[in-house]
């Protein structure tokens, strides 16, 4: 692996696995569509300006904008928004663990463009699949049904937008094709807080603020960046490694800093779910796009 494959997975295993807890505490004063259109319209404009001025890159074409408001509706819209939503009733732990469904899905929906899972990998999708089953029976979305169609919601939104991503729909080149899908999901976001009603009071607490910051630099210009990059560099399924880092990361903060209760049953599904996406990986995929 390359130098620039290797930091980028590196982004996406520690950084994303605290952006969870962030979220939750952006929460009390951001509400949850608010929140992430305002963190990735401000990430999106900040990267395409530095990419036109400093960088002197091309806007993208009409094309290009057209497959960034797709796969920046699924990823963003579908994907990052109902996280954020199923955060109000689940905890970040728990929220992060089922997200280790997407290596999962993602080979099941590249089965559309004929490309055929081996063995190990359908090992890993029957084991992690079980795993899913057995975490949606824990405390967390027992209590808590509208979180748990919000995950399903989010994991399917952002499978799909990436393989499309790979597969059909490619952005304009570089950081630039980055910047216009955070820009069109953000736009996507804002409109979806306005036609729930969400609302915002000024000033946002001190914590919730910080936590905003944190997800629109961290979060978004590097972590989200290093992931798009590993799709158009490396296997979908090596992308997608992150799944397996940041449940641990993701629970552990919770637990030491958020106040959550994980209980002993949701640990074993969590090890049930991580196990069948170490399975998925254990024999990747050549890189590149299809």
């Amino acid at each position: 692996m390359s130098r620039l494959v290797v930091a980028c997975l590196a982004a996406t295993w520690l950084i994303w696995g605290s952006t969870y807890l962030a979220i939750r505490f952006a929460l009390e004063s951001f509400p949850p569509y608010f929140q992430m259109g305002t963190r990735f319209l401000v990430a999106g404009l900040g990267l395409a300006l530095w990419m036109r001025l400093a960088r002197r890159a091309s806007w993208p074409g009409s094309r290009q904008w057209r497959n960034a408001l797709v796969v920046g509706t699924l990823m963003l819209g579908g994907g990052m928004g109902s996280v954020a939503v199923a955060q109000q009733t689940v905890g970040s732990g728990i929220v992060v663990v089922f997200i280790a469904v997407v290596p999962l899905l993602i080979v099941l929906i590249n089965l559309f463009w004929r490309v055929v899972p081996g063995r190990l990998e359908m090992a890993g999708i029957a084991v992690g699949l079980a795993g899913v089953v057995m975490l949606t029976q824990g405390a967390g979305f027992q209590a808590s049904p509208q979180g748990l169609l919000a995950m399903v919601t989010a994991c399917t939104c952002w499978s799909l937008g990436s393989v499309l991503s790979q597969r059909s729909l490619p952005l304009a080149p570089g950081a630039m094709g980055f910047a216009s899908e955070m820009l069109c999901g953000g736009g996507v976001l804002m409109l979806l807080a306005a036609l729930t009603g969400e609302t915002f009071s000024w000033p946002p607490e001190p914590l919730a603020a910080w936590a905003w910051l944190y997800l629109v630099v961290f979060g978004s210009l590097l972590a989200f960046n290093a992931y798009m990059v590993l799709l158009a560099k490396a296997s979908a399924g090596l992308a997608a490694s992150y799944t397996f880092v940041n449940p641990l990361i993701a629970m552990l903060l919770g637990v030491a800093f958020g106040g959550e209760t994980i209980t002993g049953f949701e640990w074993a599904a969590a090890g049930v779910v991580l196990a069948g996406v170490l399975l998925l990986l254990a024999k990747p995929r050549a890189a590149g796009r299809g």
